[in-house]
């Protein structure tokens, strides 16, 4: 009979297990009719936003058009059954985009294996539960990056608003050249791509500036609500098709004044393995001179697209009163990009403005994300042949409107309000970033810490009294900081006049000392008693009074709070003077409260 009874609480742990890793499992069985409307809905209307972006971040990607619509389904499709967000949508990124231009060297076969092993990477932190890796990549880094991505982006695009070719690509050459051969500028291009700009601003101002209606309103007032908020959230859409039948027109009047995106392979991707090796003219270059040349993309591009998807599903978790799973979330981007590697996909992420489209329209489940996928199989599979007449101008426009939000000029301000030292990380990150992107992440992370560890080894440390010293370190001590403490003790104990007869070190803001700590504190203790002075303790934590006690220190006196410290220093005469703790008198098993004691 004992035999039977462990099982069920077993296939119940497996149960909870499997649905922690596969979350559709937790709201397919609650799915109803009234979330399939909506869910189609947002679907529908993230599709029409999708598709002229995947277009339009292909270029920013250095790559065809068409691995932006390769990129665009298989995140969508994953993230359904994977997802802890209901919100969130995967594929290319402006951000993401730009990182591969950076590390793929625009070359398709660079940018899948970079996806397949970005997805690997992901997939071993989530496995591992790594994701606190993240948090090591502070805010101003992160809006350092995105403020200097959203200029290079969008001057990435003013060629082709221009209609200029043979534009170098490295931030600063770009400038001078496009400065030195503005006057190419052909005219057709400018004027539309000028216009489209006009209109996306346009209709995103119309869009914040709607008031909002209610089911009592008259049935005309809710009708030319919903067309123009549904003209205002698919105006990429509007806006490329207005361009493509205005450049379809100078077609056919046998005149073409627009740079044309040009013909795109119709059909789906290849399911196939991601390329681990590229021919070239001498031969073939093999996998390990590949992931050579990445080199530190391999890092940069799987953690900036965690940052990425984690912090836009945490906000929008929070605005819609859910929770997410930070290391399913890194499973679920990690198989994406994986399985996304079959389908000549280059890595995704999660995308603010499509996800803010998506619950804007009132999605109640990540089954939206199946329609925004279908919607680009679709696209693939019946429409390329019209992509040919879209305007390169108004790709660049719907680029420009996507990532000038980005640029947030206000977290300059914030900064010196709150912490001018963390201005330092930001703008090193921002100028470092028009250089070489690889560079600007790197450097930012690197000051930032720098900045961390000077922190850690130099603890704010406020230090009192005439003839009791009082000294307080402002944090815990670690091993970078004990020969900082050693020279503040000694230096106001040994300079000041006349020297005090006792210190008392007030450890209650101290939550954790490691052995190199507790080596300098007992040569701290010699040092003192050489010139006559003594060292107590006061407030100590359990944690940090059992390793100061396991290290059995000459002359260690502790108490419970400076004031019974101070007593019995004699610094006041007369005092009764509590006894002190004596590691020498006082058994472990007598300091410690009750259930601390193994």
């Amino acid at each position: 009979m004992w035999a039977r009874g462990p099982p069920e609480p077993r296939r119940r742990c497996w149960l909870r297990a499997l649905r922690r890793r596969l979350p559709v499992l937790g709201w397919l069985p609650r799915y109803s009719p009234g979330w399939l409307q909506l869910d189609l809905i947002a679907g529908v209307t993230v599709g029409l936003t999708v598709v002229p972006q995947a277009l339009a971040y292909a270029e920013v990607a250095g790559l065809p058009p068409q691995y932006g619509l390769y990129s665009s389904f298989v995140g969508c499709f994953v993230y359904c059954f994977l997802g802890t967000a209901k919100d969130v949508t995967l594929g290319p990124t402006a951000i993401m985009s730009l990182l591969v231009s950076s590390y793929a060297f625009h070359d398709p076969v660079y940018a899948v294996l970079l996806t397949f092993l970005s997805g690997c990477i992901q997939l071993a932190m989530g496995l591992l539960h790594l994701g606190f890796l993240l948090d090591f990549i502070s805010c101003p880094v992160i809006k350092g990056f995105t403020s200097a991505a959203s200029i290079t982006i969008s001057f990435n695009q003013v060629k082709n608003i221009l209609g200029l070719h043979g534009i170098p690509r490295q931030f600063f050459l770009q400038v001078y050249e496009t400065l030195r051969r503005i006057g190419e500028t052909r005219p057709g291009d400018a004027i539309l791509g000028l216009v489209c700009l006009a209109a996306l601003a346009g209709l995103r101002a119309m869009k914040s500036r709607l008031p909002p209606t209610s089911h009592t309103e008259p049935l005309a007032t809710r009708a030319s609500y919903l067309i123009v908020w549904t003209c205002a959230t698919a105006r990429n859409a509007l806006v490329v098709l207005f361009a493509g039948l205005v450049a379809y027109c100078f077609q056919l009047r046998g005149s073409q004044p627009l740079t044309l995106t040009g013909s795109i392979p119709q059909g789906l991707p290849p399911c196939r393995l991601p390329p681990f090796s590229k021919a070239v003219p001498n031969g073939t270059m093999p996998f390990g001179t590949m992931v050579e040349d990445m080199g530190v993309g391999l890092a940069v591009v799987p953690l900036m697209g965690l940052v990425e998807t984690i912090a836009i599903a945490k906000a929008f978790a929070s605005q819609n009163d859910y929770r997410i799973d930070p290391n399913q979330e890194l499973l679920a981007m990690g198989f994406a990009n994986v399985l996304g590697s079959f389908f000549s996909s280059y890595p995704v992420t999660g995308s603010f403005g499509r996800t803010a489209v998506n619950a804007q329209t009132g999605v109640c489940t990540p089954a939206g994300g199946l329609v925004t996928g279908a919607l680009v199989l679709l696209s693939l599979a019946y429409l390329t042949s019209l992509f040919y007449y879209i305007p390169k101008a108004a790709l660049a426009a719907v680029i420009i409107s996507a990532v000038v939000p980005m640029f947030d000029a206000r977290i300059f301000r914030m900064l010196w309000r709150v912490k001018r030292l963390d201005l330092v990380p930001l703008c090193v990150t921002f100028l470092f970033c028009f250089w070489e992107v690889q560079y600007g992440i790197v450097a930012g992370v690197l000051v930032s810490g720098i900045l961390l560890l000077y922190s850690i080894a130099r603890p704010p440390l406020q230090v009192s009294g005439q003839g009791t010293l009082l000294v307080q370190p402002g944090s815990s001590l670690h091993f970078p900081a004990i020969e900082h403490l050693r020279d503040v003790i000694c230096s106001r104990a040994l300079s000041a006049a006349p020297s005090p007869c006792s210190i008392i070190l007030d450890c209650h803001r101290i939550s954790s000392i490691d052995y190199t700590v507790v080596v300098g504190l007992a040569e701290l203790l010699q040092e003192l008693r050489k010139h006559g002075i003594s060292l107590a303790f006061c407030s100590l934590q359990d944690q940090v009074l059992r390793a100061l006690l396991a290290a059995d220190l000459e002359g260690f006196r502790h108490f419970p709070s400076w004031e019974e410290a101070e007593r019995c220093s004699g610094a006041e005469p007369g005092g009764s003077g509590a006894a002190p703790f004596d590691s020498t008198s006082t058994s472990e098993s007598s300091l410690l409260p009750t259930g601390l004691i193994q």
